[in-house]
């Protein structure tokens, strides 16, 4: 079932991107109550007595930053759902956004049907993201993990390739022809892994590396 959707506030200092925007939610979410600002204290000046259901925030505002104004809403308004649509794609852009309480990031070269579906798809409950944002959050956690799990960067990049399969429930031979390598090289690479993580089973290599 969806959510009602009363309000939702559009804090973009492009007053062209601003104006696009709202037309376009109007559009889609006829009963929807759009409130627009270009600058962040003027959002935090209205919303912080006022929340909103949903906050679209770009990140680059003159003044205090979307992800600024994000942090300070989401401590008095927790319930409140906060959206980033902006040019920025780094990673720790991505990462701050979401720790001060974003639940999507958008780039703004997102179409604007998937933008409202986004909006959509935050108003019941999900946590939208462009594709390849999603990847690198990921890609950054993967690496994160690696850089704190001495057992796994002890293995080779082919070694964690067959761990993580056998993870998924592989078998040797459906790894092989996967990997495109025979049965006794998915056997050499697994007796390598277990000596090299002194275990003695797959069960016991998964959770000495984290993939499970």
């Amino acid at each position: 079932m969806q959510q009602a959707l009363n309000t939702i506030a559009i804090v973009e200092d492009d007053v062209k991107v601003c104006d696009f925007l709202t037309h376009e939610i109007k559009r889609h979410f006829t009963a929807t109550k759009v409130v627009s600002f270009y600058k962040g204290e003027d959002a935090l000046k209205f919303l912080l007595p006022n929340p909103v259901d949903i906050a679209l925030f770009d990140i680059n505002l003159p003044g205090k930053s979307g992800i600024a104004c994000i942090r300070e809403l989401k401590l008095q308004h927790p319930s409140m759902q906060m959206m980033v649509l902006t040019v920025l794609e780094n990673a720790e852009s991505v990462f701050e956004a979401l720790k001060a309480g974003a639940v999507s990031y958008l780039l703004k070269t997102t179409p604007p049907d998937k933008i409202i579906a986004a909006i959509q798809e935050v108003r019941n409950g999900g946590a939208p993201m462009t594709g390849h944002i999603a990847r690198k959050v990921i890609g950054t956690f993967h690496i994160h993990q690696e850089k704190h799990n001495t057992h796994l960067a002890t293995l080779s990049r082919r070694e964690k390739e067959i761990l993580d399969l056998l993870g998924k429930g592989y078998q040797y031979k459906e790894i092989a022809e996967m990997l495109f390598i025979s049965i006794e090289t998915v056997r050499t690479h697994i007796r390598n892994i277990y000596e090299k993580l002194q275990v003695n089973s797959r069960i016991e290599a998964l959770k000495k590396t984290g993939f499970i």
